[in-house]
C-alpha cells in the first residue's frame, strides 16, 4: 500500500530535477556576483552554467548590431531618432572558453553574413538555436568554414541590451557534431540563467561606476591594470578605434595601457580622443574627457535641443519658442550633427558636458 502511494510521486520528482538544478545554479551565481573579483565574474559564471547546461565551448561579451550612422534622418515624415542603414555587426570585447585566441577577429570579418548572429541581435532576450535560423538560401560558405574550423555545430545564444551603453551583451555556447543538439529543456535553463547573469553583471558595473567620475555609460570603460577590458561603452570604443585603427578590442591600445599606472591622469590618444583615467578599486576607469570649446549651437538651436532633452515633444517646443514643428526638426538635426550625437540619451550627455 505504501509503495502504491509513493509511485505517483516519482514522475513529479523527475520533472522537478531541472528546476532544482536551476535554483542551485542561480544561488551559486548570486554568491559569485557578490564575492568574485569583477575580472573573474563572467568566467566563473559561465563555468557554473556549464554544469547546468553542458557545452564544449563558449563565447560572451559586447557587440554592436552595426557600425552606427547618424540616427537623425532628413526624410519626409521621419522622426529625429529614425535610424538609417547600418553596417556589419562588431564584437568589441569578449571572453571565451575552449575557443582560439583569434576567434573574435575572425567573426568580425564575416559578421555581415552570419545569419545566426543577426537573428540573435534582432530577437533580444530570446534564446536562438541553429534550428531557429532556417532560410531559403544555404548558409554562407565563409560562415560554414568558420563553424567547421572551430567545431561550432550545435549553437545556442542569447543577446540582450546592455542598458545605456549603446551595446548589447551576448552569451553563445557550442557543441561539436559528435554531441547531441541542445534540448528544449536546456534552452529554457540557458535563457533563465543568462538573463540573471546579465542582471548581476549590470549591477556590478553600476557599483563600480559609482566609484568613478560621473560619465555617460556609452563613454565609460573599465579595465584591469594590465589593460584587459571588462566593459566599454560604444562611444569610447568607437573613439579608441578611430584613434588606433589597428585596435581590435578586448585589450586597450598599447598607448593607453602604458598610461594606466599613472592614473589619475588625462591622456590624448590620436588627434581627437582625450581620456580621463581614474583608479576604481583594483581596476582603472576610463572616460572621454569633456571638450573645452565654445558652445557651437545658435541660441534657438540650443534652446530647442535642451527642451527636447528634457522630454518635450516637437509640438511643445514649437509652441514654446514660436516656431513651426518643421523648424524644430531642422534645429534638432543641426544640434545632433554639431554635437556628434545619435539619440536623445547622447544628446542629454553632450549638453551636460558642454
Amino acid at each position: 500500500m505504501a509503495l502504491a502511494a509513493q509511485a505517483p510521486h516519482a514522475p513529479q520528482a523527475a520533472s522537478a530535477a531541472p528546476l532544482r538544478a536551476l535554483s542551485r545554479s542561480l544561488l551559486r551565481l548570486s554568491e559569485q556576483a557578490q564575492q568574485a573579483p569583477p575580472q573573474d565574474l563572467l568566467h566563473q559564471a559561465l563555468q557554473t552554467l556549464r554544469e547546468l547546461v553542458p557545452f564544449d565551448s563558449a563565447w560572451w561579451g559586447e557587440v554592436s548590431a552595426g557600425e552606427p550612422g547618424s540616427e537623425v534622418d532628413g526624410g519626409a515624415g521621419q522622426g529625429v531618432d529614425a535610424p538609417v542603414a547600418q553596417g556589419a555587426p562588431r564584437n568589441w570585447l569578449h571572453g571565451s572558453i575552449g575557443l582560439a585566441r583569434g576567434f573574435a577577429d575572425e567573426w568580425n570579418a564575416l559578421s555581415a553574413v552570419d545569419d545566426f548572429a543577426q537573428q540573435s541581435m534582432r530577437r533580444l532576450g530570446e534564446v536562438i538555436r541553429e534550428r531557429d535560423v532556417v532560410g531559403a538560401l544555404p548558409e554562407d560558405p565563409q560562415v560554414m568554414a568558420f563553424a567547421e574550423r572551430h567545431g561550432l555545430y550545435h549553437c545556442m545564444a542569447l543577446t540582450a541590451e546592455l542598458p545605456h551603453s549603446g551595446l548589447m551583451f551576448f552569451v553563445s555556447v557550442y557543441r561539436p557534431q559528435t554531441r547531441t543538439e541542445f534540448t528544449d529543456a536546456e534552452t529554457v535553463l540557458f535563457g533563465e540563467f543568462v538573463l540573471h547573469l546579465l542582471q548581476h553583471w549590470h549591477h556590478r558595473l553600476q557599483r563600480l561606476q559609482h566609484d568613478s567620475p560621473s560619465r555617460p555609460w556609452d563613454s565609460f570603460a573599465l579595465a584591469q591594470p594590465t589593460g584587459e577590458l571588462l566593459f566599454a561603452g560604444l562611444r569610447i570604443s568607437q573613439a579608441l578605434r578611430a584613434a588606433c585603427p589597428e585596435w581590435t578590442g578586448t585589450r586597450l591600445p598599447a598607448a593607453v595601457v602604458q598610461a594606466l599606472p599613472s592614473a589619475p591622469c588625462t591622456l590624448a590618444v590620436g588627434k581627437a580622443c582625450r581620456l580621463r583615467l581614474e583608479p576604481c578599486g583594483p581596476l582603472v576607469a576610463l572616460s572621454m574627457a569633456a571638450g573645452r570649446h565654445k558652445q557651437p549651437l545658435a541660441p534657438r538651436e540650443l534652446s530647442a535641443a535642451m527642451l527636447y532633452a528634457q522630454g518635450q515633444s516637437h509640438k511643445d517646443i514649437a509652441g514654446a519658442l514660436g516656431l513651426t514643428p518643421a523648424t524644430v526638426r531642422t534645429y534638432l538635426r543641426t544640434a545632433y550633427a554639431v554635437l556628434g550625437v545619435r539619440n536623445k540619451l547622447e544628446l542629454v550627455a553632450a549638453l551636460r558636458n558642454a
